[in-house]
């Protein structure tokens, strides 16, 4: 008698909307390279994917942190193929204390700004603090046969608790106990992550990682400067209501675009603009982005700069990264060919009866304001079990985001880009 398939669903969220903190540690920065460029790379891969040049957000740090939990269940050819696709380079346990270093460093400038903004507060200043919010868990079939030092490492090293779930019995209960939390930890911005048809009888594990961070800009835009200005869309143009501050911002020409950075508050995190030179130049400029432009692009100088910036929600369609994955060179993960996949360091695998992984979706949601940026992601892996200056004030560098631009909310100390998105019509 054929087997039923079994299914795993591995959830990550990250609802975003602004960091924190000042100072990071310089090691805890260090650990964090790996992980930092590994985010930064797969977000290139994907970002850049055929048939994709409308207005786009991804969070590169929550699929990475999804995957990378999947990928500590691993082994053999799907073990290659995933550390090849998701650029994981090195030994393993370096790669998951990178991850771990990484959320840390989040964590630790979470806290740094909640003390900045008390000792703002006593000096009269706006002193208003960063929200953040980092959860794991792991959902799990009560009495399934998860291996051990699987569990002790999404445990100790992501942080993630295991909740007994009765997915056997009562799916569409557990479905919505899921979404529930999810939509609590995301300040119900990610609702009904998990479809209805998302998970069934056959699930045996939802393995969630949410991170939920909210903060004004370090300098808020006026909104009595807030106007209608032309964008530059399809070879027309639109009228978009467009921001405007003065400031001494991240700023650096380059060949063929400019970089600009705008600090939200604490400083470590930022909103980074790419805008090309010329109005059509957005494809040229994706087309040379590399992890290293990124990185690069994270701490330039300073210059006084008058920015003229749209106003933005974006909230695309939900996304299945199956295909892009498996056309990254990730094919065995997903069980091409059949009885290729290989995840036994997550439950003993037999000949006929292994866990695959059947598709990863990724839901998004940012909104950019006068007082800040707030934004949402979540992504869910699923897997199923297969059977059978002073002075005179000189004049400032104008920038004016009146075109396509590209852009990402990034960590600055370790340059890793929490989301990356592009921006065809900011309508």
């Amino acid at each position: 008698m054929k087997k039923r398939p079994f299914t795993i669903l591995l959830v990550m969220m990250n609802s975003i909307a602004v960091l924190l903190g000042q100072g990071a540690n310089a090691t805890t920065v260090e650990s964090a390279s790996p992980a930092a460029h590994a985010v930064n790379a797969l977000g290139l891969d994907l970002l850049k994917s055929p048939g994709n040049h409308a207005n786009a957000l991804l969070s590169p740090y929550s699929i990475q942190s999804a995957l990378a939990m999947t990928f500590a269940g691993a082994a053999g050819q799907t073990r290659e193929e995933m550390a090849r696709v998701l650029h994981f380079l090195g030994e393993e346990a370096e790669l998951h204390r990178s991850f771990a270093a990484l959320r840390q460093a989040l964590e630790d400038a979470h806290k740094k700004s909640a003390e900045g903004a008390e000792g703002a507060r006593k000096y009269g200043g706006p002193g208003e603090p960063v929200t953040l919010t980092v959860a794991n868990r792991l959902f799990g079939q009560q009495g399934h046969e998860f291996r051990q030092p699987f569990l002790e490492l999404t445990r100790d090293t992501y942080g993630a608790p295991f909740q007994p779930m009765d997915f056997l019995r009562n799916a569409a209960a557990a479905r919505l106990e899921i979404n529930s939390w999810v939509e609590a930890q995301t300040r119900q911005r990610i609702r009904e992550l998990i479809p209805p048809d998302g998970i069934d009888r056959d699930t045996r594990l939802v393995l969630v990682n949410a991170i939920y961070l909210k903060a004004p800009w370090a300098q808020a835009f006026s909104t009595n400067l807030t106007r209608l200005l032309p964008f530059h869309v399809n070879g027309g143009l639109v009228m978009s209501p467009t921001m405007e501050r003065r400031e001494r911002f991240g700023y650096a020409q380059r060949d063929g675009y400019r970089v600009v950075t705008v600090p939200y508050s604490g400083g470590e995190i930022q909103f980074l603009i790419l805008l090309p030179d010329a109005v059509d130049g957005l494809a040229e400029l994706e087309a040379k982005l590399t992890p290293q432009l990124l990185a690069g692009a994270a701490s330039p100088d300073t210059a006084d700069v008058k920015l003229q910036l749209p106003k933005l929600k974006l909230e695309p369609p939900l996304m299945r990264l199956s295909e892009a994955l498996r056309g990254l060179g990730m094919k065995s993960a997903f069980d091409k060919p059949q009885g290729s996949a290989n995840f036994d360091p997550m439950a003993p695998r037999k000949p006929e009866d292994y866990l695959k992984i059947s598709e990863v979706f990724h839901k998004t949601f940012l909104e950019l304001d006068e007082k800040g940026t707030e934004a949402a992601a979540a992504t869910a892996v699923v897997m199923m079990r297969f059977a059978s200056l002073a002075g005179e004030t000189p004049k400032p560098i104008e920038v004016r985001v009146d075109r396509p631009f590209l852009f990402a909310i990034q960590h600055r100390p370790s340059g890793a880009c929490l989301f990356l998105g592009r921006v065809t019509n900011p309508l």
